[in-house]
């Protein structure tokens, strides 16, 4: 299970991010992964690996898919330990590419009534 460590980290490396959209974030990484760093998922004959469920089609290899396009340069079971920095950058990378809505959870489960999702201070 994420720690709360975890989340402020995932709030560290998206510092432009005004706190409704942060809480955007809280609440499509619970409906993505559950906060489990070890979730994988299989999708359509690909699989998605970790917090973030990135995807190895298109953002990181692995067996399944040899010729995936790793945009992000990386093994998928990287996405699958509790050091977030790799998953981080990459999921970085996804939202300027694809925009939030890349992560389906999104559209549906928190684009609104986004009050449950705060994060008090330390």
């Amino acid at each position: 299970m994420m720690s709360f460590v975890s989340l402020l980290l995932v709030g560290i490396m998206f510092p432009a991010i005004q706190a409704k959209q942060f809480r955007k974030w809280i609440c499509t990484i619970f409906h993505t992964s559950g906060y489990d760093t070890q979730t994988i998922v299989s999708n359509n004959g690909s699989t998605e690996y970790g917090l973030f469920q990135i995807n190895n089609k298109f953002w990181c290899r692995d067996n399944q898919i040899l010729q995936s396009r790793n945009i992000c340069d990386i093994s998928c079971d990287k996405f699958l330990d509790d050091d977030l920095t790799d998953d981080m950058i990459c999921a970085k990378k996804i939202l300027d590419k694809e925009g939030i809505d890349y992560w389906l959870a999104h559209k549906p489960l928190c684009s609104e009534k986004l009050e449950q999702w705060h994060c008090e201070k330390l």
